[in-house]
């Protein structure tokens, strides 16, 4: 090859080569602009009144669902919400099937394992709910020779799993999907208590006065609730992270809490 066909041909290959790096610099920035107004799928067990669940026309609402609004707003992008068998939740977040799960979820050792978490914005204890009227189940202890129930993949279920006394002492732990399912078969007589999050109880109360009670005793840790994200979606964990930092600072999220509680129960 000449010299004037070498530099022919060095100065052709650059030029594909430059349009090679644009090209590559414009998919990417096209990537990234894709990914900031990409629809945010927020997993939830949809019966988990207040904190998400189906009202009376068939929405789902409740307090982490106009948290997760908010927060999307805020973002700049669309939510989706998307009712999922929670004792596969973490099936789902790893595969990709939902962004996030924001639902009353429990931070533990052992979820941190297999998701990154938010902070934690609120307080929850499992505690024992009886039948109005019942004084027999006073705490821990009583509930030997009964019949529990609990939801399953809870955190109550967790604890119970776990300890001696429920294993060998109390009759039977029945495991339902959902709390609520939990809540009628108590108010039907078919278990003698359920212990679950205090949250979820008190608010199933509120609707049922007549029927069930509360006993004021934690069982387990308190446990606090957090957002839970993929191991590798570090960015949308630290995007969401700073619209929750702005809502509990000008006020946002007390108000949410206290359209759902009546009054501010979440973390400072």
């Amino acid at each position: 090859m000449n010299m004037k066909w070498q530099k022919l041909f060095a100065l052709g290959l650059a030029a594909v080569m430059t349009m090679a790096v644009t090209a590559g610099c414009g998919s990417n920035t096209a990537d990234k602009a894709g990914d900031a107004g990409k629809k945010i799928v927020v997993g939830l067990d949809d019966n988990f009144p207040p904190m998400g669940f189906k009202n009376e026309s068939n929405e789902i609402v409740g307090f982490d669902i106009d948290l997760a609004k908010e927060a999307s707003k805020r973002l700049g992008r669309e939510v989706e919400f998307k009712a999922i068998d929670w004792s596969s939740k973490e099936a789902e977040l790893k595969s990709g099937r939902v962004d996030i799960l924001w639902n009353g979820l429990d931070i533990t050792e052992k979820r941190k394992e297999n998701m990154l978490f938010s902070d934690p914005y609120m307080d929850n204890r499992q505690i024992i709910f009886v039948k109005k009227g019942r004084t027999d189940i006073k705490d821990e202890a009583s509930m030997a020779g009964k019949v529990i129930g609990t939801q399953s993949a809870s955190s109550a279920e967790e604890y119970m799993d776990g300890s001696a006394f429920f294993k060998e002492k109390v009759k039977e732990v029945k495991k339902y999907s959902d709390f609520v399912s939990a809540f009628m078969d108590l108010e039907n007589g078919r278990v003698d208590a359920v212990v679950g999050d205090e949250i979820t109880g008190r608010y199933y109360m509120s609707k049922h006065p007549e029927a069930l009670e509360a006993v004021d005793v934690a069982i387990g840790k308190v446990s606090t609730f957090g957002i839970g994200f993929a191991k590798d979606n570090q960015q949308l964990r630290d995007e969401v992270q700073k619209v929750l930092n702005e809502m509990k600072a000008d006020g946002t999220m007390a108000k949410i809490s206290e359209k759902w509680f009546g009054k501010d129960i979440t973390k400072k």
